[in-house]
């Protein structure tokens, strides 16, 4: 239990709502709950990752890292269709959202499953993420190391970060393990 967005089974009692991503290339609208990250509208982050991150490869494994209700998941899923899609996420109550979003626009090349779901030996086209940078500074950056060495030698990671939240910090780490940042 807990009072956070990435909590496993956050507290906040359920207050379903919709939202819409609309980007230029579709619209989709979006159930979404209490208890999980930008439950009442699209996170400016993750619109402005959607709308000025590189194309997805239009085949592969890709990974939303922090999938919430599945914005980002489901973008990549109707860009690549035929993709693997994997959001990940540890909330359950988004981990369902995210499913049945999925079903509501009848995609069926993305999962939404909680980490140790993935097979530990399935390496990444491409990961985008929106981190959960309110987990703390340690608990990021071993998310970070968990997942971004599961990128093939020619995948590229996509993450947005806001600046006062800290983007410089989190650059210059990176850039520190090894991870070339632009």
């Amino acid at each position: 239990m807990g009072d956070h967005y990435f909590a496993e089974r956050p507290d906040a009692a359920s207050r379903r709502r919709s939202v819409d991503l609309v980007l230029p290339d579709l619209h989709l609208r979006l159930d979404t709950d209490s208890g999980m990250f930008s439950p009442d509208r699209i996170d400016p982050g993750t619109r402005i990752l959607l709308e000025t991150a590189p194309a997805p490869p239009p085949a592969g494994d890709l990974l939303d890292l922090g999938c919430g209700y599945g914005p980002i998941a489901l973008t990549l899923a109707m860009r690549s269709p035929q993709a693997r899609v994997f959001g990940v996420d540890v909330n359950q109550r988004a981990l369902a959202l995210a499913e049945g979003n999925a079903k509501a626009v009848g995609l069926d090349n993305v999962r939404f499953v909680l980490a140790d779901e993935i097979d530990p030996g399935l390496r990444f086209d491409a990961i985008w993420s929106n981190p959960p940078i309110r987990i703390g500074k340690a608990a990021l950056h071993d998310l970070l190391l968990t997942w971004l060495p599961r990128l093939t030698p020619t995948g590229a990671a996509h993450l947005v970060v806001q600046k006062h939240l800290g983007s410089d910090s989190l650059q210059r780490w990176l850039n520190g393990q090894g991870f070339p940042t632009e």
